[in-house]
Order: C-alpha cells, then structure tokens, then sequence
C-alpha cells in the first residue's frame, strides 16, 4: 500500500475536530464549575486549564511516542518519536496510511489526553492542593493515560511493521475512548477520591452546584465538542465520520430523556442538572459505540444509559465514598456500560464493525473481549493513581487544610473570589444596598 497525497478535506475536518474536542475541556470547566460551591468555582475551573498546560507540554515532549511510538511493545510505543519533530512532512500511520498529516493526527490525540486528566479533577473537587493535583496530572499523565492509549488507540505502526497495542491487537472495539478515557478516568476518580477522603461535612452539609446556568452551558459545550471528539476520530470526512455524527447526536439526546424520565419517576421531577447530567452520559456511553452500532441502537443506548447513571450517582452514598462530582457514577458507569453494550449491539451492518455482537448473531465472543478491554483498563487505572496519589499524599500533601476548605478553596489557594461582592474586594467589608454590613470573608464561605 502505497503512502497517499494529503487530502485537504480530510486534513481540514481532523484540525476542525481537534479544535472541537479541545473545546471541550473549557466546557468541562464550565460544567463542573456550576456544580460546585461559589466558594470553589475558580479553583475547580482552574484544574481543568492547567491540565491543558501540563499535558500539553508532556505530550511533545514524550507523551506521544509513548502512546503511538514505533519502537515498542504491546504494552507501551517507544521513545523514538520524542518531540515529535519526526512528524514534520509525514502522513498519519496508524496501521494503516490515512491521507492527514501525522502532526494533525498528533494534535488530535493530544485533546484525548487532555480532557482525561482534566476529567478526574471532578472526583476530587473543593478539596485538592493545586500544586498537588498539578503533580498528580504530570505523573499520572506519564504512567496510566500514555500507555493506556497505546493499549487502545495504537493500530500498529505501518513503517517499521512493529505491532500494536496489545488490547488494540485483540479486536477490543473503542471508536473514541469508552475504555481509555472515561473507564480509566472514572476509575481514578474513585481511587483518588478514597485517598483523599470526605469534603469537611459530607454528606450531611448541602452542598448544593451554585450556577446552575453554568452547568448547562458547560454541558452544550460538551455536547457541541464531542461531534468532534466521535466523529474526527473516523480520521476522514467520510461515511464512518457521518455514522458516528449521527450516533453521537441521538444517544445524547436520548440521554437527556432517559436521565429526565428516571427522576421524573423517582422523584417526581426532572431537573436542569439531570438533564445536563443525562447528555454527559449519553455522550459517555456512545463514545465507543458510535462507529459499530447503527443508529436506533444508539437511541436505546442513550435511554439505557441515562437511567441507570441517575441511579449510579446514589453509589456514593451507599458506599460512603466522596464523589463531589460523580465522576464515578457517569464516566465510569457509563463508559462501561458503552463498551459492554457493544459485546451485544455491535453489526458489521454498520460499515465500520469485523464482528458481529450476540443480538446479531455473533455469539459471546465479542462481549468478552469487550470485558477483557473494560476491565484491564478499570483495574490498571485504579490501582496506579491508589499508588500515586498515597505516595504524593503523604510526601507532597494533596489536601488543603479544614480550615481552608471550609473557608474556601479558591481564597486559600488562588486569592481570588468567583464573584466580586462589591468594591472592597474579597477580604473587604462594603455596606450593601439595604444598609447591612457583609464580611465578604464570611460570605465567601456560603
């Protein structure tokens, strides 16, 4: 197979599509900035922008030979494309030549890493040193996501006939990162969230999201970016991009009502953040699905999903473990049950899928090997950040102090406010409209 000229329609969708999905970090901050306290919306923000930074900096400098070397094993790529100053004039080799250049497939990958980082920030929130969860995105960056994403996303390196990522060689099927992004992240959310412990009184003390407007812009956000994050990852603008277009808007929008629909029942109402809560989750789950399943699958995926993650997010109640932003029970719920359902809705009908799954004929065997993938990742995950946030926790120190976090994250870590109170400042006293005086330190603390 010959190298193919650069196609300037496909090379100009896959630079839109990174653009998009690196779009979808700032929506992340959005969103999970909404939910949290007003106390804690800088720094919340904050963790999101400087995972951007940091993985940025790491993935030029090896991140990317890591994940999609050529000199490595099944386990991890090499060190033979550090800098990524190799890439320069060549075209994307990804076990096969796809007409893009290597940079902008680099680039693309890039945003991947980025939003997973910035993704397990949500597990941990009002309470996390920002010093110690820039360490902990550098190392864990280093040690899980890079190779992880090898495992995954590397198809094997055309040039040098080296092999691929061993989950990748064994037909595990993850179109955009049900296993590596939102399995691995949800699964370090939970180990970081059990090193670092409980917000000072929870579960007792509301803790109610203070913006919800911010939780739905986030979440249009998310929902805008993710057409790139599935559908760029086709590498082309073709008949799997379109496909996986599809599939991405319907599952989401069926999230929305499946998530909506389950409060409705259990509650008796539906909320703004279920809903928003129910995009995310739709979004989640077809993430893997969305080039192998056909598109009323994608809708019954979407419903499914949406129930059971408004069920999934009382799991840390019941099991006593602080997810501030249930991270647990949407990414990795989710991203389980998207990666599992493929075991049973995957058809070759779709264009894009070798394997059929059981409701179409094809047995068990797809489901494992769906499982094999899910849960090696889950495990792999779970248990290295359990390593490296209780080695950073007790050398660095990764929780701020009670009184800070009572007082609020965003003053003892940034000295900055979310809000302006009036013309003092933060720290200041200003006598408001009505004539009271407002310790603005003290209501910072609401």
């Amino acid at each position: 197979m010959g190298m193919p000229e650069i196609n300037t329609g496909d090379t100009a969708w896959i630079l839109v599509s990174a653009a998009l999905v690196l779009l979808m970090t700032p929506g992340l901050a959005f969103f999970y900035g909404g939910m949290v306290r007003a106390k804690s919306v800088l720094n919340m923000m904050m963790m999101s922008f400087i995972s951007i930074g940091i993985v940025s900096i790491l993935w030029v400098l090896f991140g990317f030979s890591v994940a999609f070397g050529d000199t490595g094993n099944g386990f991890w790529g090499g060190l033979d494309q550090i800098g990524i100053g190799e890439l320069i004039g060549k075209v994307a080799d990804n076990g096969g030549y796809y007409p893009i250049p290597a940079l902008v497939f680099s680039m693309f990958q890039l945003m991947f890493a980025i939003i997973t980082v910035a993704l397990i920030s949500g597990a941990v929130a009002d309470r996390t040193r920002f010093i110690g969860w820039g360490v902990f995105a550098a190392i864990w960056a280093t040690l899980v996501y890079f190779p992880v994403a090898h495992w995954v996303f590397d198809f094997g390196g055309t040039e040098l006939g080296v092999g691929d990522g061993w989950l990748a060689g064994m037909g595990v099927m993850d179109f955009a990162g049900g296993t590596a992004v939102h399995i691995n992240a949800g699964a370090a959310g939970l180990a970081l969230a059990l090193v670092l412990g409980k917000r000072v009184g929870w579960p007792k003390t509301p803790m109610k999201p203070h913006s919800l407007p911010l939780v739905l812009l986030g979440a249009g956000l998310l929902y805008f970016g993710w057409f790139g994050f599935n559908a760029g990852s086709a590498l082309g603008a073709n008949q799997t991009a379109a496909l996986a277009f599809t599939n991405t808007m319907v599952a989401t929008a069926a999230g929305i009502v499946g998530w909506s629909l389950m409060e409705k029942i259990r509650d008796g109402h539906a909320t703004s953040l279920g809903a928003a809560s129910g995009a995310v989750a739709g979004l989640v789950a077809v993430t893997p699905a969305c080039a192998f399943i056909v598109p009323w699958a994608a809708v019954l995926l979407g419903v499914l999903v949406g129930m059971v993650c408004a069920l999934a997010v009382g799991l840390k109640y019941r099991f006593g473990f602080d997810d501030s932003l249930d991270v647990v029970g949407v990414h990795l719920v989710g991203g389980l049950i998207g990666s599992l359902y493929l075991g049973f809705f995957a058809t070759t009908k779709s264009g894009y899928a070798t394997v059929d799954g059981l409701f179409y004929g094809g047995g068990l065997g797809a489901l494992k090997t769906q499982a094999i993938g899910s849960f090696s990742v889950l495990a792999y995950s779970f248990i290295m950040t359990l390593i490296i946030g209780t080695v950073l926790n007790k050398t660095l120190g990764l929780r701020i102090s009670p009184d800070d976090e009572v007082a609020g994250i965003d003053l003892a870590e940034h000295m900055e406010t979310g809000y302006e109170l009036g013309s003092a400042g933060a720290g200041g006293i200003f006598t408001g409209k009505l004539g009271h005086s407002i310790d603005l330190k003290e209501e910072v603390k609401a």
